[in-house]
């Protein structure tokens, strides 16, 4: 059964029962993880259909201080795409109308063969049995996800770790 990736009022998530505000939750993880100091931002476009889904992981990218840009559909993405530079993440579902995220995500890459792509999906099963092999650079995540998944799986494709790296490391 799919559920949306919050209940309760606007901007609310259900945690174990409890609910607990998107932004309290992405502050309080965004407060355990460091960023590396970098010479640019990391972007990351976020693609899919169902508006709520979309509002959800854009808002909880941008709390937790990425750059990033929305999309309704893989033809608008590439629209918008075109418009960043660079930008180094999609999150994208993959049943979409029209354009499969994986459809997109290999039309992006024709361009920027270093994207990363983080694959949404409520529908693990039929992803793989369209897509047999995720490549190097690639994810999947479950819908409904929580914060902290989908936060740690962008800092596992981009950083190659559950968290962000720590400063004092660098």
């Amino acid at each position: 059964m799919r559920r949306p990736p919050h209940e309760g009022g606007r901007g609310r998530t259900v945690a174990d029962g409890d609910h607990v505000s998107v932004l309290s939750a992405v502050k309080a993880y965004a407060a355990g993880v460091k960023r590396t100091p970098s010479p640019r931002n990391i972007s990351v476009l976020v693609v899919d259909d169902e508006e709520p889904v979309r509002r959800f992981v854009e808002r909880v990218m941008r709390e937790a201080g990425y750059t990033t840009a929305v999309a309704a559909d893989g033809a608008e993405a590439i629209q918008v795409a075109a418009t960043l530079d660079p930008f180094d993440v999609v999150i994208t579902d993959v049943m979409m109308p029209q354009m499969s995220g994986d459809e997109l995500a290999r039309r992006l890459r024709a361009s920027r063969p270093s994207l990363k792509v983080l694959y949404l999906t409520g529908f693990s099963d039929r992803l793989f049995k369209d897509k047999v092999t995720l490549w190097e650079d690639e994810a999947f995540l479950d819908k409904p996800c929580s914060i902290n998944g989908l936060l740690e799986a962008v800092s596992l494709l981009t950083f190659g770790r559950c968290n962000a790296p720590d400063e004092s490391r660098s």
